[in-house]
């Protein structure tokens, strides 16, 4: 346990970041798996429009650095070439 008054709050401070951080990471989650479940249900429509708005929570928490940027710009490659390819089936 932490034995300075500084050392107390930044223990606070981080159990509060972690918080918020584990919320984001999460919501960074459910959006890939939106899309994911648009596309295997082959409905090219629904992927597209849940892929466009999923752009804009992947980017904004890859901005925060709750993931790495390469690692939310290979999710987004990934889930377009996922969405092309259902119209190439």
């Amino acid at each position: 346990m932490a034995n300075t008054a500084q050392a107390r709050k930044r223990a606070r401070q981080a159990t509060a970041a972690r918080a918020h951080n584990a919320s984001l990471r999460s919501r960074f989650r459910t959006a890939i798996k939106a899309v994911r479940s648009a596309v295997a249900a082959g409905d090219q429509d629904a992927a597209r429009a849940l892929f466009n708005a999923s752009q804009k929570t992947i980017d904004s928490i890859a901005d925060k650095n709750i993931v790495h940027k390469n690692t939310a710009a290979r999710y987004k490659s990934r889930l377009s070439a996922a969405i092309k390819g259902m119209s190439a089936a």
